[in-house]
Formats: C-alpha cells, sequence, structure tokens
C-alpha cells in the first residue's frame, strides 16, 4: 500500500576496536612500543573509552551514533541524505581488518562535512553493506541525487 508505514530494521550495530587498532595501525604500534615507558598504558586507556564511548547502529534507514558514557547524545544520519561512502585503510589495517569509513552527507549532523568512523571492524564490508542500504532508501523514497556546480549549472 503506497505511503504506509514499514517499521525500521536493524541491520548493524559495532563500535570502533581498540584492539584492532593496536595491532593494525602504526600508532597503535606506537603505542604498544610506548608501554616500555609506562605512557603507552594511559593512551590505550584513553583510547577504550573513547570507543566505549561511542556506538554505531546502522538500520535500513539510518546511520544512528551514540556518543557517550556520563552525558549521552544520539545523531541520526538519514541514508537518503548519504551522498558518498569511501573506505581507506593501509597495508597494515588489512591485517587487522579495520579500516576508516568517510562518509559525505547533506544531513544536518555532518553539517555537510565529512563524518569519519575510525578503526571500524570489516570496514570493506560495512562500506559495501551502507551503500546498498543508501540506495534502497533513496529508492523507497523516491529520491535522485543532482549535483550542482556553481560554474556550470547541472550535472
Amino acid at each position: 500500500m503506497p505511503g504506509s508505514y514499514t517499521p525500521e530494521r536493524k541491520v548493524d550495530s559495532f563500535r570502533s576496536s581498540t584492539e584492532r587498532w593496536l595491532i593494525g595501525s602504526f600508532y597503535g604500534w606506537l603505542t604498544l612500543l610506548s608501554c616500555l615507558i609506562g605512557v603507552g598504558l594511559i593512551i590505550i586507556a584513553v583510547r577504550w573509552l573513547q570507543n566505549r564511548a561511542a556506538t554505531y547502529d546502522i538500520t535500513d534507514q539510518r546511520l544512528i551514533v551514540k556518543r557517550g558514557l556520563i552525558m549521552k547524545s544520539i545523531d541520526e544520519i538519514e541514508l537518503y541524505r548519504v551522498k558518498d561512502v569511501r573506505v581507506d585503510y593501509s597495508l597494515i589495517n588489512q591485517i587487522a581488518d579495520i579500516g576508516t569509513i568517510t562518509i559525505t552527507s547533506t544531513d544536518r549532523t555532518t553539517g555537510h562535512a565529512a563524518f569519519v568512523l575510525r578503526d571500524v571492524p570489516a570496514a570493506r564490508e560495512r562500506r559495501e553493506g551502507l551503500r546498498k542500504l543508501v540506495d534502497r532508501a533513496r529508492q523507497l523514497r523516491g529520491v535522485r541525487e543532482l549535483d550542482v556546480d556553481s560554474e556550470d549549472g547541472w550535472r
């Protein structure tokens, strides 16, 4: 039935991975080496708290970002507003199966800037799943993307 409500379905939920960051990034290796002088444990503890404080839930309509341990905030990015989803990873990241997902969106949550999810486990697979969900959300809402170039007009 057109216009009828369909409930959201949770597709994925994840956090940035401190463990994979330690073994899968250059800075993680430096942090492990700095444990020899005692500083590394503080860096690991801070990084772990940052990662515990942020949870990413993906539904078939939104990316929901929950942040905070004491003071909590929830931001949502409507998937139909996502313009681009990019994943970056180094050789070391590939070994640990983590990466950085960058989302470009017209949603107010991102403020028209890139929204970055760091140290995401299985980032390549999550990026592909997110891309498919974005396409599906656009089709569901009948949204088409048009790029406007200030010099040339419509593209």
